[in-house]
């Protein structure tokens, strides 16, 4: 739409040319709201805010709209999203609301980021088809709606496309939608939405994918891949996930041979990833976080196909954690404890090192079945309140000072680098990523898959050949989420 003083104001089915759209967009003539303010949603309304310069957030929970209307934000270990959100919402770029409705009224971009969760092993889409309603109150022709929530294949065109035009009494043609899958990591949200990676879009027509193009091309730095559809743009998201879920099984399922073929796992793989045919992850107690874990899921409720492969590396990753438990309880045995009559201390409970996230965390389950078997269960962690999972809380600064029969490492937080080994009593330690360095104390240590420890690397100089220690680490984990 073009008002009566020639601004553009809308970008679905316009007639104005796409270099007067990508002004609009930049003046803030083009004013957006973002559904949903949470770990991913803040970050991309704070983006947008930064480009457009007219956003409005949209969140149910008011005291996040407190404070983010204080330029406050309320994620953290986001490196620069503190400032970011401040400036936007002190320069009068960015402001916030939890009246849904009220927003898409104002607004002729929306951008919907909300959480699609599981119940009893279903796509749970509430949270996603309450915000449509609320954006189809507000629709009017030449609006653009575009959809970043992760949901299974298939759902644009079969939900939010339906409910729009049923609430809002538009027809398809009148307005645009679709879908753009957040790639975004934990930690590094900024620079993922600035750029990181290319931006896919899909519509419902072609004018929907032409008007989220532009869109998303003044939003990155990187290209914006075209594909042919919101399905396809949809299953993208979720097949990125699912071959991380497949690859780190495949890491779980060959770490569990590691005392059948008595060598490290970990280090088999770290020299068959040199191949550039090979890129194995790394094993470990576990899959969690609010991506990896759901997106199978979101497959099984699309298909009557087996996905035997799928379902059985979930499997796998889900039964880590049992696995862990039964490493440490043959550890312990071997010194002569029995599990239930042991104290245990968990290192990590967040999914990830640095991330206020424990959903599906691997180390929760773990501390389940200690308490299972008996165990008296001790965490730390810098992040989270051990008390609230059911584990008593150990300050990182205090872990030498106890005693415990056992420790195991879920979660390797950089915090856990300072803990002084040397000054505690010997006692099973269990590494579940490869992260302590215990080969200088009195511990009885086994790393999970095995250690890659000093692994050798071949270098040519001259024509000798001299060998020495491998130094750094990747990842350790899951590749982020």
């Amino acid at each position: 739409m073009t008002t009566a003083g020639g601004s553009v104001t809308t970008l679905y089915g316009t007639a104005a040319t796409e270099k007067r759209q990508r002004v609009a967009i930049r003046s803030g003539d083009v004013p957006v709201a973002v559904y949903g303010l949470g770990k991913m949603g803040l970050p991309l309304a704070a983006v947008y805010a930064e480009v457009t310069g007219n956003v409005i957030g949209v969140d149910v929970d008011p005291s996040v709209v407190q404070e983010v209307n204080a330029g406050e934000c309320h994620i953290t270990g986001e490196p620069g999203l503190p400032e970011l959100v401040a400036r936007q919402v002190s320069e009068g770029r960015l402001r916030a609301t939890a009246e849904g409705q009220s927003a898409a009224v104002d607004a002729s971009v929306h951008v919907v980021i909300v959480p699609t969760l599981l119940s009893d092993g279903e796509p749970d889409l509430s949270t996603v088809e309450a915000v449509t309603r609320d954006v189809a109150t507000g629709l009017a022709p030449g609006d653009l709606v575009v959809v970043e929530s992760t949901m299974p294949p298939g759902t644009c065109h079969e939900v939010v496309l339906p409910t729009l035009e049923e609430e809002s009494g538009l027809e398809r043609g009148e307005f645009g939608l679709a879908f753009c899958p957040e790639r975004t990591a934990s930690g590094r949200a900024l620079q993922d939405i600035r750029g990181a990676y290319p931006k896919v879009v899909g519509g419902i027509d072609d004018e929907s994918t032409r008007a989220a193009a532009v869109l998303y091309d003044e939003l990155t730095h990187n290209d914006v891949h075209l594909v042919s559809d919101a399905t396809t743009a949809e299953a993208v998201k979720v097949f990125e996930g699912i071959y991380r879920d497949v690859n780190i099984a495949l890491a779980n399922e060959l770490a569990r041979m590691a005392d059948d073929l008595s060598i490290s796992i970990r280090e088999a793989i770290a020299t068959a990833n040199e191949s550039p045919f090979c890129d194995i992850h790394d094993p470990g107690p576990g899959v969690g976080g609010h991506c990896i874990p759901y997106y199978p899921y979101f497959l099984f409720a699309r298909t009557d196909e087996q996905l035997t492969l799928t379902r059985t590396s979930r499997r796998i990753n889900e039964e880590m954690p049992a696995y862990t438990v039964a490493i440490l309880a043959d550890e312990l045995a071997d010194a002569g404890v029995d599990l239930e009559d042991a104290s245990v201390l968990v290192l990590g409970l967040t999914y990830r090192p640095g991330v206020e996230e424990t959903r599906a965390s691997p180390a929760l389950e773990v501390v389940d079945r200690l308490h299972e078997f008996g165990a008296d269960v001790a965490a730390t962690d810098p992040i989270v309140d051990p008390a609230t999972y059911d584990a008593r809380p150990v300050e990182v600064d205090d872990v030498a000072d106890e005693t415990f029969d056992a420790v195991v490492l879920v979660t390797p937080h950089e915090e856990f680098e300072a803990i002084d080994w040397t000054a505690m009593e010997p006692t099973v330690v269990l590494d579940g990523r490869d992260a302590l360095e215990l080969e200088d104390t009195n511990h009885r240590v086994r790393t999970l898959g095995g250690s890659r420890g000093n692994r050798p690397v071949v270098l040519e100089d001259e024509g000798r050949t001299e060998r020495r220690a491998s130094l750094g680490r990747t990842d350790g984990g899951e590749r982020g989420d």
